[in-house]
């Protein structure tokens, strides 16, 4: 089954944002930072201790989402800075998805393997919602 969660972008805050959600919700914080990721993928320096990709598992299967958003990227404000995350059940219905949400929108991040372990794509679709596909592969 596909579902859905809330992905937020924050300049330079989430990690401060999710310990304050953690406060009131509780659950679980799972962090990656940009430091983390593998060296062929590797941020500057000034970028290693940013949130790269941080969740808080909350109640019965809610998932809270979040990063910092890195320098060189539009800063995130009011319309950008919240992001529905898609999982979808296959590949194949990851492509279909994808395909059908960035129609006459605006592709961000093509569908594509990534080193995290998915098959993962950004894109913005025709009515300004931006959405994030991520198939986690086994």
């Amino acid at each position: 089954m596909t579902t859905i969660n809330p992905y937020l972008n924050f300049n330079d805050n989430c990690e401060e944002a999710f310990n304050l959600y953690k406060s009131v919700f509780g659950g679980e914080l799972r962090i990656m930072r940009f430091k983390d990721v593998p060296s062929e993928h590797a941020m500057p320096e000034s970028e290693g201790n940013k949130i790269m990709h941080m969740e808080l598992s909350i109640g019965q299967g809610a998932i809270l989402m979040g990063s910092d958003t890195p320098t060189g990227m539009e800063p995130p404000r009011a319309g950008n800075n919240v992001t529905v995350a898609v999982h979808p059940t296959s590949e194949a219905e990851a492509t279909r998805l994808f395909n059908g949400l960035s129609a006459g929108g605006q592709v961000t991040m093509p569908l594509d393997k990534t080193f995290w372990g998915a098959y993962f794509g950004m894109c913005i679709d025709k009515f300004g919602i931006h959405w994030m596909v991520n198939y986690q592969l086994t």
